[in-house]
């Protein structure tokens, strides 16, 4: 059996479709059902099955997947065997959320690069949501994100980095005009600088004003925290944002805070692996460079 031909099926349950796989892959939408009609003959079993529009798992495709998951798992060890394992060669896949990425976690990855200089760190900026996402889907070895997201199941192992105060933060110049943030059933006519909707943050803090019947002008959605910070510091609104991201600000005087009735605002950070995930030597030694130098706590499967 060539294990391409598994490699193909697995990336067609992770990407959802022939199409996307085929995208995913750099394969030919011809190769992809090739290789799964090989597949099949191999197997005698139909692993797809069309419905509508769309091709989904059978149910021998169903049962098909834990199955390629572990063959593939033990092919990941063999490519970290002997060398590899000693000198931490090879690729790994790491989602961390912007305002960690930005933040916290400079000094890791640096350190992280002067311990395995031969690895290939492939890493992405993202929602958080979408690292939980991935992280099921196998795209991601690591992810660190706010735990804020609805929940993981049984899935995922996690280590929690820490809970973070968020704080709502104006220029003095808006402060002076807009010191209120507490009283309900008031229009402050003064935007809310952000970043997107699935921003966990976000969704904290417009809660609060929907719970206080606050309203707001409007709503800037930006996609960069030192825009969004640049843009508040110029008197142009406010924003809500984890402490640690606008602690400069704060000391310098360029920006200020503004209190809010809200007890609880803080949110936690973690850092997490799928459960049954082969903890290679490069995901091995980025957890210990977190407990290094972020308060991890002792891990759990959540």
């Amino acid at each position: 059996m060539d294990l391409k031909y598994l490699h193909t099926f697995r990336t067609i349950v992770s990407e959802g479709g022939f199409c996307k796989a085929a995208e995913k892959l750099n394969y030919t939408q011809s190769t992809i059902t090739f290789q799964i009609g090989r597949l099949e003959q191999e197997l005698s079993a139909n692993l797809f099955e069309k419905i509508g529009r769309k091709m989904v798992l059978t149910k021998a495709g169903e049962h098909l997947v834990p199955y390629v998951d572990e063959i593939l798992q033990s092919v990941d060890k063999l490519r970290f065997f002997e060398d590899d394992i000693a000198q931490c060669q090879g690729d790994i896949r790491i989602g961390i959320a912007e305002t960690m990425l930005c933040y916290q976690f400079p000094a890791i990855l640096k350190e992280f690069h002067r311990r395995a200089p031969k690895a290939r760190l492939f890493l992405r900026s993202m929602n958080c949501y979408d690292i939980r996402n991935e992280l099921f889907a196998g795209t991601l070895d690591i992810g660190v994100f706010y735990e804020d997201v609805g929940g993981f199941g049984s899935g995922l192992t996690t280590q929690t980095l820490g809970g973070y105060p968020l704080i709502l933060v104006a220029s003095p110049e808006v402060k002076r005009g807009f010191p209120d943030f507490v009283t309900p059933d008031r229009v402050v006519p003064v935007p809310f600088i952000i970043n997107e909707p699935n921003c966990i943050f976000r969704q904290l803090f417009e809660q609060y004003l929907r719970e206080k019947s606050i309203i707001l002008d409007h709503t800037i959605e930006l996609w960069s925290i030192p825009t969004i910070k640049n843009l508040v510091k110029n008197d142009v609104g406010v924003s809500f944002l984890p402490a640690f991201t606008v602690r400069e600000e704060l000391e310098s005087g360029a920006l200020v805070e503004i209190p809010i009735d809200l007890s609880d605002a803080t949110i936690t950070a973690v850092c997490a692996h799928h459960k049954n995930k082969w903890i290679s030597p490069l995901m091995r030694l980025f957890l210990d460079l977190c407990s290094e130098k972020l308060p991890i706590k002792k891990a759990a499967v959540i």
